[in-house]
């Protein structure tokens, strides 16, 4: 069992709390904006580990509270990533340990997998050009998604003829080596991913979609679990395929 402390109680919270109790867990604390400050370093030691769903304008202090008071966090805050490399330095330098993603669904981390491999694929036929669309709901800050943008750096990072990304909103010509991502933000949409490459003959695509907030709550369990006792920077990637270390 793992006492937990919660940091965001939005439905991300709610779903994570939700299957954590189910699961036997403790949810140990449930802050939020509104009552952090009633939560000091000394009460967050009590807890097993963190589990963070806030806002990308709160992200960042999170994880740093947790750091300061010795437990592992899990985030999946996105939009915040701009910070990442300064962020995991001191999780590296302090010895503090977390695993962050923009998407903890297992189903989503395997589509990441099949990205790249398949980005790495089309290294031999440039007839064929990637297009990434992401559908989620209006009260989604961030655009393009976190996971979007994580499924164009796999694109990058396996395919030679790709060197960037852009919005597709607004943008009538798009060059041959810049990726474009048309975000989509309209009604209560959990959540909505696919990626395609065409050509002039054809296109092939991979899609997933969440029909609920349980995936993602699972995975972030899962990651809790996986975590405590380790010390380091990590990734779903490590949790479910176990090929990537620690950066430490």
């Amino acid at each position: 069992m793992m006492k937990i402390a919660l940091i965001g109680t939005g439905k991300m919270g709610m779903a994570v709390e939700e299957q954590a109790i189910m699961a036997g867990h403790e949810i140990l604390f449930r802050i939020n904006h509104l009552n952090r400050s009633n939560y000091t370093v000394a009460d967050l030691k009590r807890a097993d580990i963190a589990i963070e769903f806030t806002q990308p304008d709160a992200a960042v202090d999170n994880l740093l509270w947790c750091l300061e008071a010795g437990i592992p966090v899990v985030c999946g805050t996105t939009g915040w990533q701009d910070m990442s490399g300064e962020v995991f330095q001191k999780f590296i330098d302090k010895k503090g340990a977390i695993i962050t993603a923009t998407n903890f669904s297992i189903g989503v981390n395997i589509l990441f997998r099949l990205n790249r491999e398949l980005a790495a694929w089309m290294n031999s036929h440039t007839d064929y050009h990637p297009f990434i669309e992401e559908v989620h709901h209006m009260r989604k800050l961030d655009k393009p998604s976190g996971t979007a943008v994580t499924l164009a750096d796999g694109i990058f990072q396996s395919n030679q003829h790709v060197k960037s990304w852009m919005l597709a909103q607004g943008n009538p010509e798009v060059p041959n080596d810049v990726l474009a991502i048309h975000s989509v933000r309209e009604g209560d949409v959990i959540g909505k991913h696919e990626v395609t490459w065409t050509s002039p003959i054809d296109k092939i695509s991979i899609h997933h979609e969440a029909f609920n907030r349980d995936g993602f709550a699972a995975g972030a369990l899962l990651a809790a679990s996986w975590l405590i006792g380790k010390i380091g920077v990590f990734s779903m990637e490590d949790v479910l395929f176990g090929n990537r270390k620690s950066h430490i």
